[in-house]
């Protein structure tokens, strides 16, 4: 594993992985609450943690730690990373309410009959920053714990 150690590989994968721990962390989540096993929790955006958050805020981690926290390709990585926290919590969460509304008025409207024009729009889009906080930390330590498993 040392041969991707340092490099844009590293990166990439430490981003991929955390996002996708994150969202076995949501699945496993799910399980545990509900006590059924859906396989779709996989591909659904929202939950705890964020996964956006998660595989951004690794991805620019790792760039702090090869690169260095005072580099300006950290800073535009972290820049990105912010915005797509934003959008996870702010711009993505107001659409998902605005579809719950949308829902809510369409079925008043068309009497549980909404399979005939299209069906529900998803509500559950973004995030609450609780859920982007404790995406972005799971992603910050797991960029270390990443880099340091190279190390070795």
């Amino acid at each position: 594993m040392k041969c991707i150690l340092n490099t844009g590989y590293e990166i990439i994968l430490t981003g991929l992985i955390a996002a996708f721990a994150a969202q076995l962390i949501k699945f496993i989540i799910f399980t545990i609450k509900s006590r059924k096993i859906n396989f779709k929790i996989f591909t659904t955006t929202g939950g705890m943690p964020s996964s956006h958050s998660a595989g951004v805020m690794s991805l620019s981690t790792s760039v702090g730690i090869i690169s260095g926290f005072d580099s300006p390709i950290f800073a535009v990585a972290f820049g990105y990373a912010l915005i797509v926290m934003y959008d996870a919590a702010g711009l993505r969460r107001a659409a998902g309410k605005t579809a719950a509304c949308l829902n809510k008025m369409m079925d008043d409207f068309y009497k549980h009959d909404l399979q005939a024009f299209g069906g529900k729009l998803k509500e559950l889009l973004g995030h609450t920053p609780l859920e982007v906080f404790f995406g972005a930390l799971f992603g910050i330590l797991f960029a270390f714990l990443f880099h340091s498993f190279l190390l070795k």
